[in-house]
């Protein structure tokens, strides 16, 4: 990967590998961050195409729109971006691996694509961090 790769704010082109989407919208996930949120809720899958009557949902990497349901109260009922890190549902890696988490886990980013907070806590999955430079960067762990 290239230094301007890494510094880049945004997701990397490299092509995608098929992850099952397990967190559909309503979802209430982990805040892996220390941004002061505990618990968010999915409301929004950014680029969904989809099917009627299908709801919205999401897997390791993609990024989403999410409302703070526990946290400081500055925080409490507002909508950021986020991006998933982690997921409880296996997902299955080109060598065959199986890999699973023991939660759902996001983090809160900028519009920009900036983390929101200055760490993370606990893993981060290779699909996510692959994607996303950022995240990868705040990472102790990736998995």
């Amino acid at each position: 990967m290239s230094k301007a790769a890494v510094r880049s704010a945004k997701p990397s082109a490299l092509s995608r590998k098929y992850i099952t989407r397990a967190l559909p919208v309503g979802a209430v996930i982990n805040c892996a961050d220390n941004s002061g949120a505990r618990t968010l809720k999915i409301v929004q899958v950014y680029g969904w195409k989809g099917r009627w009557s299908r709801l919205p949902s999401a897997a390791v990497g993609d990024k989403i729109t999410i409302v703070v349901e526990k946290g400081p109260p500055e925080l409490q009922k507002q909508t950021f971006p986020a991006i998933i890190i982690r997921q409880k549902y296996p997902v299955r890696r080109s060598n065959g691996l199986r890999i699973l988490f023991e939660d759902n886990a996001a983090v809160i980013v900028t519009p920009e694509g900036e983390l929101k907070g200055t760490g993370i806590k606990g893993p981060v999955a290779s699909e996510a961090a692959e994607q996303w430079p950022r995240v990868a960067n705040a990472a102790n762990i990736i998995v």
